[in-house]
């Protein structure tokens, strides 16, 4: 698992975002985290920051 993730732009890529990444959880693995509320709200922003339509 990652602390921190780090959002850039389409090119020429610069860095738009570094977002730090914190889970007050005991085991910190994908399974846990994935129920730690703090879950959507990061995957909520970094997907909104990302721009990506589909």
């Amino acid at each position: 698992m990652s602390d921190r993730v780090v959002i850039l732009t389409k090119r020429p890529t610069i860095v738009k975002e570094i977002q730090k990444i914190e889970f007050d959880v005991e085991n910190r693995d994908p399974l846990n985290c994935r129920k730690n509320p703090k879950f959507s709200e990061y995957f909520d922003h970094l997907w909104k920051e990302l721009d990506v339509h589909g």
